[in-house]
């Protein structure tokens, strides 16, 4: 019989605080300065505004909350990031982190390990994965000085902002029907001789479609290109490739055989925003890093993460947060996979379900946790008003019947792609997209399904459609 239960923040949080409390009580008292005192009363109707002004969000908490990437951390990562807050070390340097710094070398090893990396990476957990693609692009611009960035046209938009930052070009590769970057179109570029760093996406933030990995390595060795591989929001898939299509199983695979690869913890890691990792398969780029401080590495001889990292300070706490978390949900199949796996499962259900719909229709065959579909109607003008009227309706209503979306733009064309010619009345329309990143999302399709078709039905009502 399973001793598991659910964990509640207000049951862990008091003993983790009272056990800093206690390693601050070792030092010995001291008086807090009469400058940071604060009258109870002013305290407490402070953070009572807060309360109340935070009510002022989407319920990005709960599983009727299925529009963007957007869910809580774990209890376990909340009580840990707070424990360690209340010291608050800066994963710089050793100096400023040292029990978390090796916190933070425990999780990368396991992050390297869930992707097969090599045991002599180099890499750290960074505050976002922006500044992670950041620091891979710039690494790739060190390496390959001159040449350009190539990313599909559904790739993030980070990639071409951190290639102004870097003052490197970008190129925009066209994509298949499947929201893949077409390798034909990619070996146009290659053979020109200027790509220096090819990204390959695992998980586009669109549409949760999976770029032919396996495929595009060798072809850009073949053109000596370095592939990044930008998998921020889908690299826990990792995990679960038994979940997974067989050939978005073999791509996941591939990430072994990359230069550098990007994941965020703060999606499906569980972790709160501010964490994210870059990792690089082997260190021959630590040449790059020439850095040096008189000031912040003095009282160990190991190497600092701030000597191996664009970024300077950097919270320990994050590290404190991840490693605990893993301790609860290893990076295994039945560890934090069994987490991740109900989300693909669930959006395998809705598609099924939409297919077989007289309302709505599926965009496409979704690869991971994010499902894209459209209501049946004529014009493209028709489906951007039937849409946004769905995404306007499923949330104008008593809370608890509530279900929460989110729209995509598309274009005539590709609609066509995917066998839906619609009247060319308007040049853009949104279609509706779903985030089913939540485990609880699994057993809630069934009624989510009935609430969004019902909308449905009533938007086009509402325009004669």
């Amino acid at each position: 019989m399973s001793t598991k239960k659910p964990v509640i923040l207000s049951d862990i949080l008091p003993g983790v605080v009272s056990g800093i409390n206690d390693i601050k009580a070792t030092y010995g008292e001291w008086d807090v300065h009469e400058s940071q005192h604060a009258d109870p009363a002013r305290v407490a109707e402070v953070l009572s505004e807060l309360t109340e002004r935070l009510d002022n969000n989407f319920p990005f908490f709960h599983p009727q909350y299925a529009g963007q990437m957007l869910k809580p951390p774990h209890p376990v990562a909340m009580a840990a990031y707070t424990a360690t807050m209340m010291i608050n070390p800066n994963n710089h340097s050793i100096d400023g982190g040292k029990a978390t710094t090796l916190m933070e070398r425990e999780v990368l090893d396991q992050l390297v390990a869930m992707f097969g990396y090599s045991e002599k990476y180099l890499g750290h957990l960074t505050w976002s994965g922006t500044t992670a693609n950041l620091e891979a692009l710039w690494v790739g611009r060190e390496v390959n000085p001159g040449k350009a960035i190539a990313h599909s046209k559904d790739s993030h938009y980070t990639h071409s902002r951190m290639g102004e930052v870097l003052n490197v070009p970008t190129i925009s590769i066209a994509t298949e029907a499947d929201g893949r970057m077409s390798l034909d179109a990619l070996e146009v570029e290659l053979k020109t001789g200027r790509i220096g760093t090819v990204v390959v996406t695992l998980g586009t933030t669109g549409l949760g479609a999976v770029d032919p990995l396996a495929d595009i390595i060798p072809l850009a060795r073949q053109y000596g290109a370095r592939v990044h591989v930008d998998t921020a929001y889908g690299g826990f898939f990792s995990l679960i490739p038994d979940e997974l299509s067989p050939e978005t199983a073999r791509h996941y695979a591939a990430i072994a055989h990359s230069d550098s690869v990007v994941v965020d913890p703060h999606k499906h890691g569980l972790q709160p925003y501010g964490c994210g990792a870059v990792l690089f398969n082997d260190q021959s780029i630590i040449e790059y890093y020439k850095h040096d401080s008189p000031y912040t590495y003095f009282a160990s001889t190991d190497r600092h993460f701030g000597e191996i990292q664009l970024e300077c300070s950097r919270a320990g706490a994050s590290a404190a947060a991840l490693w605990a978390t893993l301790k609860v949900f290893p990076l295994t199949r039945d560890g934090l996979g069994a987490i991740i796996a109900p989300g693909r499962r669930a959006a395998r259900l809705w598609h099924e379900l939409i297919s077989e719909s007289d309302v709505l229709q599926p965009y496409q065959q979704p690869e991971l946790d994010i499902i894209t579909y459209l209501p049946r109607v004529e014009s493209m003008s028709a489906l951007d008003h039937v849409s946004h009227a769905i995404f306007e309706m499923a949330a104008d209503t008593t809370r608890p019947q509530q279900t929460h979306l989110a729209t995509y733009v598309v274009t005539p064309d590709q609609l066509a792609a995917r066998g839906m010619e619609l009247e060319r009345d308007a040049p853009s329309g949104r279609i509706m997209r779903s985030v089913l990143m939540k485990p609880e999302h699994e057993v809630l399709i069934p009624e989510m399904h009935h609430h969004v078709s019902m909308w449905s039905r009533r938007a086009m009502e509402r325009y004669g459609f």
